[in-house]
């Protein structure tokens, strides 16, 4: 993790990173309350890849013009 951390530049964590966490971070708090940690965990984190995956793709097409 920490390598992954170190190998993108701070303004691509900040600019693409953060929005999908704190929208993740935020479905998670609201709706998932499977009363184990793991599988709570588990969730955000497949949240935050979903999320991610539709910034990235919504973004890539709008810089593409397509």
């Amino acid at each position: 993790m920490l390598t992954l951390i170190r190998a993108l530049p701070l303004s691509h964590v900040l600019s693409r990173q953060l929005p999908a966490f704190a929208l993740s971070l935020v479905v998670a708090e609201l709706f998932y309350k499977f009363h184990s940690f793991s599988l709570e965990c588990l969730a955000f984190l497949g949240t935050w890849y979903t999320i991610d995956f539709v910034f990235q793709t919504i973004a890539d097409r709008w810089h593409n013009g397509v």
